[in-house]
Formats: structure tokens, sequence, C-alpha cells
């Protein structure tokens, strides 16, 4: 299933071959010379015992069972436009056709996380389907029910009636380092089981940063290919345990695919479980990183409604009426510099820190406010359900 967000970015899946080749010199001694036998401690040391060249391989097998095929359907009605059904239209053109629904399918993937039939996805795989088919390696189909799906991390759980299916094991994406091993097994372009590896390119890509900004993610980048229909497959580590999700591409680019960390879709997943929903923090403000040249624009523009005196940090461009960054007295042309004592220079960063705060804890900002500086205390409160969607 492909989802296009903006003009850059496709939400699908990830994984693309990585490799790597070694060179070896080889000096020429004078003929004169004897060759000289390497002593033991010349010798390159063994591999550990641990390392296994095949271990790509020996994850596949591992993990394969438990990944899974999502085919998803949807009704779309065709709704004819309200000017055609004027009595005036109607007179020379007669009646319009009633409108036509059709069907959208589209393909994903997804992992058993639990037995008894337990999946996590992506959100928008499942987004608006009226019917959900899994379909295990082994052949085995089910129908799954959404449990709950969260669009602003693309994190969906979806419920099979099964036991003793075999699931996953799940790491520790907190600890992924750039240079790892990372392979993923997902459904793209409709062929089940296809395993690609590669290598972590980079941890903590922020939303904006990939051209998703409405998304609260810090997105894990990988140099693997990517295809529709790989969209909530696993990525794992060399030992075979799931760190993240994959979910997005850049279109165009070569090389550049993105997951969401396992540990988030952990978390999401599991308010997901128990409610069915997922509360997320915010502080009700619309905001810009601020640079000099922002600062130039917006002081040189007659019509700007603000003007500031610093060249760095989070501008404050907006408050919403009754949120509590209203409540708390934050006020538009406000300049974040820093949160709970941590130096802020991009918006991306208070966005993850309203998330990793939570709800109803009190959050202290420094703002600067023309040449006074400010320290204000804010509490996220529950995202309005509508500004979710």
């Amino acid at each position: 299933m492909t989802v296009r967000l903006g003009k850059s970015v496709t939400y699908l899946s990830l994984m693309a071959l990585g490799a790597a080749a070694a060179m070896f010199a080889t000096h020429l001694m004078p003929t004169s010379t004897p060759l000289v036998t390497p002593s033991l401690a010349q010798l390159p040391a063994p591999l550990p015992a641990g390392n296994d060249i095949n271990f790509i391989a020996r994850a596949v097998e591992q993990v394969g069972p438990a990944v899974v095929r999502i085919d998803a359907s949807r009704t779309v009605q065709t709704r004819v436009p309200a000017i055609f059904n004027d009595p005036f239209f109607q007179e020379f053109f007669g009646p319009m056709m009633p409108p036509r629904s059709r069907e959208e399918r589209g393909v994903g993937s997804g992992f058993i996380i639990s037995s008894d039939g337990l999946i996590l996805t992506n959100a928008h795989v499942v987004e608006s389907a009226n019917r959900v088919r899994v379909t295990l390696k082994d052949g085995r189909t089910f129908e799954g029910q959404v449990l709950g799906q969260d669009r602003l991390t693309d994190v969906a759980v979806v419920k099979v009636n099964a036991n003793n299916l075999p699931v996953v094991r799940l790491g520790n994406s907190d600890n992924l380092r750039p240079g790892e091993w990372a392979i993923a097994i997902g459904n793209p372009l409709g062929l089940d089981n296809t395993v690609t590896a590669g290598i972590i390119s980079a941890t903590g890509r922020s939303s904006g940063d990939i051209g998703v900004p409405d998304k609260r993610v810090g997105f894990i980048q990988t140099d693997a290919a990517i295809n529709p229909g790989n969209s909530g497959g696993p990525l794992l580590n060399q030992r075979g345990e799931v760190i993240g999700m994959n979910t997005a591409i850049i279109g165009g680019a070569q090389g550049l695919g993105f997951a969401i960390p396992i540990n988030t879709a952990q978390r999401i997943a599991n308010q997901l479980i128990a409610n069915g929903r997922v509360d997320h923090p915010f502080l009700g403000i619309r905001m810009a990183n601020l640079t000099p040249e922002v600062q130039q624009r917006l002081n040189a523009n007659p019509n700007s409604p603000v003007r500031v005196q610093e060249s760095s940090g989070v501008l404050i461009f907006q408050v919403l009426p009754n949120s509590p960054a209203a409540r708390a007295g934050l006020r538009p042309g406000d300049v974040i510099r820093r949160i709970n004592g941590q130096t802020i220079t991009k918006a991306d960063q208070v966005q993850q820190m309203v998330e990793s705060i939570g709800i109803g804890r009190t959050m202290e900002l420094e703002v600067r406010r023309g040449s006074q500086t400010l320290t204000v205390a804010v509490q996220p409160a529950p995202l309005p359900a509508q500004a979710s969607r």
C-alpha cells in the first residue's frame, strides 16, 4: 500500500541490500629476499564462535514465520457534484447517475507480537479499511480486526482469532548505532517474504527532516531499498530482534528509508491494545525554527505580525486559544531558548520533549520576549481529537 505525503515522502516500507568490500594490497619483495613464514602472532585472529557469516539467513529463518501479509480493502463513494442536481442542469442534461462506490485495495506487511494473534503494522496500511485479511507465511489466512490506529505515529494493532502463532522477539531501539546491520522482511509489490539487508544510516531523524511534519516519531534511517508493500514489516538487527517498523521512503532518492523505532511502536501499541486510542500531549502553539535569515525577513517585512531580537531558537508565531500555552501566558513572538534546562534550536526538539514529558507534567520553558528573559511553566494537555486527524 502506498500513501504519498506532501511532494517527497511515500509511506511504504523499507530496506535495501547493503554490502561492503575489502581491498587487499600485495607488496612485491625482492627476489633475493626469502619469503618469511608468519608466526602465529602475525596471523589474523579467528572469528569468535558467536559470529556467523550466515546471520541474515538465520535471522530470517527465526523471524520469517511471524511476518504476515496484510490485504486491506475499503469502499470509496464517488459523489456527484451538487451543482449537477440543480433542476436547471437536469432540465437540459437529464437526471444524474446516483453516487457510485468502488473498492480500493492495498497490500502491506505486519509482524506477530503475541501468540494469540496481536499484530503490529502501519496505520496507513489499514486506515479506513472495511476488511483486513492476514496471511501467514505457511499459507493460513485469517480475518483481522483493527483494535486501534494512531495517525500521529503511523502505528496500528490488528487482532486475529488464533492461538500458538509464531512471534517475533523485540529488541531495544534506544541502543542503535549508525553502521549496525539492518534486515527487513516484507511483501514489496506483492512478492511475499522478500528479504533485504543494509545498515542503520542514522537515528533520531525528525519528522520535519523527512518531510512529514505532522508525525511524532524520531525515525531510524537505513540505506535499504524500499518498495510498496513493505509498510508495517519488521526491521531486524543481526540477532534477529525487531528494532523498527518499516514505514517510509523519500521519493526520487535511493538509499533513504525510514522506520519507526520499536520502542516507540511498542509504547503506542500498548495504549491501543488497552484503550483503542492514544492520548498525545500538546501545548497549543505553532512554531518555526529561528535563523538569522528568518529573523531578517520577519523584521524587514512591514506586514510581519512579530519582530524578534533573537537569531536562534524556536519562534512561537501562534498560540491557540484556551490551550495550555495560552493559560501559561505564552505569546506570539516569544522565542523558546531552553526547556527544562536543555538548549532548544529546532521545533522538532520541542515536539519530541512534549511527547516524552507527557500529559500533566510541568515543563519549564525559558523564552525571550523582546529584551526580557522569562521562565514559563506549562503543563501539556491531551491533544484534542480533531487535531490528531
